[in-house]
């Protein structure tokens, strides 16, 4: 299973950008998909998911300003960013996590793409 992400890049700061991430060798259907991200010096962080059943979760701390989307029929998932501050400098990660029994989850990372925010 590979999850790819694309979209990333310089922009500034209450610019937008949208990030996508495709996955192949499995069918995200059943898949909860999710965005991490991590800047230098701190710890990954969880940005947006989204279950299987499209139920979504963002971090409290975006303030409304980024909206996650799957589209099962192109293996997708989309993380549309606005009014992007130089805080949103980091490195986004695309997830893919499945519960398969009590002892099992299926857990798969993207290599990461990089976003920059600044003037």
């Amino acid at each position: 299973v590979q999850l790819v992400e694309s979209g990333g890049g310089l922009v500034q700061p209450g610019g937008s950008l949208r990030l996508s991430c495709v996955a192949t060798g499995t069918m995200i259907s059943p898949y909860e998909m999710g965005w991490y991200r991590q800047a230098p010096g701190k710890q990954r962080e969880l940005v947006a998911k989204i279950t299987a059943e499209g139920r979504t979760n963002y971090a409290t701390t975006l303030k409304g300003r980024f909206t996650i989307s799957r589209d099962n029929t192109k293996n997708t998932v989309d993380l549309q960013m606005n009014s992007l501050e130089p805080e949103d400098t980091a490195v986004y990660y695309c997830n893919a996590f499945r519960v398969v029994n009590i002892f099992h989850n299926n857990v798969y990372w993207g290599q990461g793409t990089q976003v920059t925010v600044s003037s």
